[in-house]
């Protein structure tokens, strides 16, 4: 990833919460293979597990479906060593997106167009990148895929009930779905379908692009063109940008 110094974000708390509210990922990998394109990508919703005693960047945990062409170049790969579960021996990569990005244009630069008319569009996002390596869930009959698919399949049903729906039961809000209401026959045979990911994140970054690398005044230009929008897209956008650079609007 690209990391201006304006827009790097490296604190790993603050990373760990934007992917914990951005949990859909686009797994990418590159494997040799003379059946599949060596580059792949799958969106995938992954649940963070972040370790208790601060040490290491977290794990992710996913699945995919096995009919999935990217599932099946990651089973050869994987089985290609070993007949079961296994590790793939290249890193991933996982992008995780914010949930709001737009066009600037110049036309929000209130100091600098009208003084040297120095400026041109761009467009104002937030990524984080996490990189690791992969083990693979994906022999149906190793006891260990099961479980690890039945931890994952709960673990994200209850974040996204829970934290994302927020499905609690409490104050007359709806309780939460849960994997045990679907019989478990039926759970079983969708499992067999799926293959389970675990990365061991190694390397963890940033990129909030958020117009802090220019003048205050045009970043007071940013947060009100974005808000004068009035749409819902906008309205996040301002906000955002005034958080990133702690604007203060006189």
């Amino acid at each position: 990833m690209y990391l201006p110094k304006d827009h790097a974000e490296y604190d790993v708390p603050t990373l760990h919460n934007f992917i914990k509210e951005n949990p859909l990922g686009i797994i990418v990998t590159s494997l040799p293979s003379p059946n599949f394109p060596a580059i792949q990508l799958s969106h995938v919703p992954w649940v963070l597990d972040i370790p208790d005693d601060g040490n290491g960047l977290g794990k992710l945990r996913g699945h995919m479906a096995k009919m999935n062409p990217h599932s099946k170049a990651i089973i050869e790969a994987v089985q290609a060593a070993n007949p079961s579960n296994g590790s793939l021996t290249e890193d991933v990569v996982i992008v995780f997106n914010g949930p709001v990005h737009h066009y600037v244009t110049p036309k929000f630069y209130i100091k600098t167009k009208p003084s040297t008319g120095k400026v041109v569009p761009t467009w104002d996002y937030t990524a984080v990148q996490a990189y690791g390596r992969a083990t693979v869930y994906c022999d149906s009959r190793n006891p260990e895929t099961g479980a690890f698919l039945q931890q994952q399949v709960t673990a994200l049903s209850n974040y996204a009930e829970t934290d994302i729906m927020g499905y609690t039961g409490e104050e007359g809000k709806p309780s939460a779905w849960e994997t045990s209401d679907a019989p478990d026959r039926f759970i079983e045979l969708l499992k067999k379908n799926i293959i389970g990911v675990e990365i061991e994140i190694t390397k963890l970054e940033g990129r909030f692009k958020m117009s802090q690398e220019m003048d205050k005044e045009d970043q007071i230009g940013v947060v009100q063109g974005f808000r004068a929008l009035n749409t819902e897209v906008g309205l996040k956008m301002s906000e955002t940008v005034r958080q990133r650079c702690v604007v203060v609007e006189k």
